[in-house]
Formats: structure tokens, sequence, C-alpha cells
């Protein structure tokens, strides 16, 4: 995996916020936004079970995300694409994870716990998401137009194995 490319995706992620999640289910493709944290390369969210993504996700885990900030002129623009597969967080070392890194990322999160918050009976009934990523895109308009660079992690993850032996 190129470092250098791995290591600008990470700082892109880390001083982003929010994802747009794109899942496809019986009703067609669908968008939603959501405040995400970085474990590795995974990104972690949380969300109603009920929610139409969560459903499609339940149904089918490929997924595809963007995270972007708003730009006016092309010249500028920057983001990261990422496709792969999500999955809802069962285990409970792993929820308990998944809230302490969105927690510590999040205070806002953190306080819907607290106190008599009026979304607090809602965030008690959430559920945590995992995205493994299968592909990551940097997209960079100011190394020129559309320029890419690509971590082809699920290739990276397979051949790691052989790399060892």
């Amino acid at each position: 995996m190129d470092a250098q490319t791995l290591t600008r995706v990470v700082a892109f992620l880390d001083a982003h916020h929010v994802a747009s999640l794109a899942t496809c289910g019986r009703e067609g493709p669908h968008a939603a936004n959501v405040f995400y944290v970085r474990d590795g390369l995974a990104l972690l969210w949380v969300s109603d079970p009920e929610s139409r993504h969560s459903a499609d996700l339940a149904a089918d885990p490929r997924i595809a995300v963007t995270v972007a900030p708003d730009y006016s002129d092309m010249d500028d623009i920057r983001g990261v694409q990422i496709c792969g597969h999500a999955h809802i967080i069962t285990s409970a070392a792993d929820c308990t994870n998944a809230r302490s890194l969105l927690e510590a990322r999040y205070p806002c999160v953190k306080r819907l716990s607290e106190g008599q918050c009026a979304l607090r009976e809602a965030y008690e009934n959430i559920s945590f998401y995992r995205l493994e990523p299968a592909r990551i895109v940097l997209i960079d308009n100011s190394r020129g137009f559309g320029h890419k660079d690509t971590l082809d992690v699920e290739n990276e993850q397979r051949l790691a194995p052989e790399r060892r032996a």
C-alpha cells in the first residue's frame, strides 16, 4: 500500500466529519449523511436501525461513501470516495469501542447519553455500524484536474499473508 497516499487519506478523513452513505435497497438508491469516526481505515457511525440506509445495509451490505467539503472553485476540489461493505456491530466489546471512539470525537454524542436530554431515548435505541473499505480513492484537483490516488484495500489485505510467507 502506498504510504504517502495512505497518510493523505487518513489526514483527510480525520479533518472532516460528515460522510454521505449511498445504499441500494428495495426502494432503489438512497443517500444519507452521517457523522463518522475512523478506526484504522474503517469508518464507524451510529444510526437508527429502522432508517432506510440501515435497512438497505441489512439486506445488502455493499456501500459507497463520499467525504467532501463544499467548494466554490473546481481547482480546489478534494474528497474521498470509498466502496466496501458495511454491517451493524453486534458484539458488546465492538459496540463499546465504537461508542468510545464516537464520543471522544463528538462530545455532543456523549451528551446524548447523559442527563435529561430530549434525544437520550433515541440515542439509547441506536445501533453502531462499521464500513470495511475495499477501495479508497482520494480526489485532489489541486494536483491536476481529476487527479486520483487509489488504495486497493481489499487486494492489499488479501495479499498480506502471501507477503509474510
